[in-house]
Order: structure tokens, then C-alpha cells, then sequence
């Protein structure tokens, strides 16, 4: 791979050639936590707990979900998983078929649901594949990931589309490896403090955060705000006026 030598990204616009682009998935190319945030508030509603109010179950719920990451991974199954395991701690006995079934219908929403790019992400893309070499780099269950990659049209853009269970440094360190990428000429693009950011830089690539109003609590974290490594933008778009 013929990779150039990096030049830094400023804040108010610098055209870069011939950079590595990976880019996240979920939350970055296209919307998917606001379906599981939804599906949550209905779980709140339906569940009406006589005496934990909305934040508290969500709570609960987030420790159930950070220990089925890590037993089971992440997505859809996981998420369901995770909502009848809080449905009988809170309700303190097994759930009946209804319940199970009524639990299943909310996952359904968030294994189900459609798929379209953020505004502005189709154009940007397109004429960021015309400078530079991008992948995609998404967690989760494959099926799954594949499944809204297809949905979103968008595979095309991307000359490598990975598909891992955890997005670590090892992750990033592996794809350094096997892409032959120098990692000072690579940056990682996504809305994740805890997935995007933080192990790409520690892997010794560069980043861009993106935030997302809607992002997982879990995968929120303090990034350093004098890390010159980190490019913040507000908007997928102002991608094009950076690179």
C-alpha cells in the first residue's frame, strides 16, 4: 500500500491526499442508537415500576447490558437479552409468555428497523473516495452489521468493510497490521469516545470525533481536549473541507 506521508488536519480546513479513512458504522453512517433509546422508553413506559422512576430503571438496565457485552457481545440479541433479564429482576419473578412476547416486539423495532445515511454522508463519501482510500469499521454481530451495511447502500464506498466483536486497541493494532497501514497517515472517524477515539489514538492513528446526541451511554468517555490528534467536527459533511 502506498500510503503519504501524513499532514495535520486543522480545524479550519486543510486538503489532505492520499490518507487511509476508516470510518464507524453505527451512529456515524447512519442513525441506530435513537431506535434502541426508543425501544427503551417504551420498556419504561409498559414496564410502570410502582416505585423506580424512568432514569432508575435505565440504570438497571445499563448494568445488565454492560455485563451481556461482554458474555455476548453487541446488538440486537444482546439488547433483547438484556430487556428480559430486567423485566424479571425489577418484577422479581420469571415473565410469562405475554411478557416475553411483548419484550420481544420492542427488540423486533431495533433488529428491524430501517436504514438510511445521515444527511450529508452519501455526497461526502463519494467525493472523499475520490482522494483517499476508505474503509469501514463496525462491532457487532455480523449478520446484523452486514444486514444494515446493505440496507444503507453504502458498501460500495469502501474498498475493506470489517466487521469485529470488540473495538479495542488490539483491533486497531490488528488492522494496522494486516492493511500495512502507517498509522500516523490513518485516521479513525467516528461518534464513540470509548470505541473510535480513545483506542485508535492509543494504537497511534489519528481520529476525528463526531459526536452524536444519541450516542450509547456505554460508550461514552473524557477525550483530552488538547490531544492535537483529534480533529472535532460538528456535521459528517465538514469531512470534505478537511480532507
Amino acid at each position: 500500500m502506498d500510503v503519504t506521508a501524513p499532514a495535520r488536519a486543522e480545524p479550519h480546513g486543510c486538503s489532505l491526499t492520499g490518507q487511509v479513512l476508516i470510518f464507524d458504522a453505527d451512529d456515524t453512517l447512519w442513525e441506530n442508537n435513537v431506535l434502541f433509546e426508543r425501544a427503551v422508553d417504551d420498556f419504561v413506559r409498559w414496564l410502570d415500576h410502582p416505585t423506580l422512576d424512568g432514569a432508575e430503571i435505565r440504570a438497571v438496565l445499563n448494568s445488565i447490558q454492560a455485563a451481556n457485552v461482554a458474555a455476548h457481545g453487541y446488538g440486537g440479541k444482546m439488547f433483547l437479552r438484556s430487556l428480559k433479564k430486567c423485566l424479571e429482576r425489577l418484577r422479581e419473578r420469571p415473565a410469562s409468555a405475554a411478557e416475553l412476547r411483548h419484550v420481544a416486539g420492542l427488540a423486533a423495532a431495533v433488529l428491524e428497523g430501517r436504514v438510511e445515511p445521515v444527511p450529508g454522508v452519501v455526497e461526502t463519501l463519494t467525493v472523499l473516495g475520490g482522494r483517499h482510500e476508505l474503509h469501514l469499521l463496525t462491532k457487532g454481530d455480523t449478520e446484523e452489521q452486514q444486514r444494515k451495511l446493505d440496507l444503507s447502500g453504502l458498501a460500495h464506498h469502501f474498498r475493506g468493510i470489517h466487521i469485529v466483536a470488540e473495538k479495542d486497541v488490539g483491533t486497531y493494532r490488528r488492522l494496522t497490521r494486516d492493511l500495512d497501514l502507517a498509522p500516523a497517515a490513518t485516521w479513525m472517524i467516528g461518534n464513540s469516545p470509548k470505541s473510535d477515539i480513545l483506542p485508535a489514538r492509543q494504537a497511534g492513528m489519528n481520529a476525528v470525533f463526531i459526536p452524536n446526541d444519541n450516542t450509547w451511554v456505554l460508550e461514552h468517555s473524557d477525550l483530552d481536549d488538547d490531544d492535537e490528534g483529534v480533529l472535532r467536527l460538528r456535521a459528517f459533511s465538514e469531512l470534505q473541507h478537511h480532507f
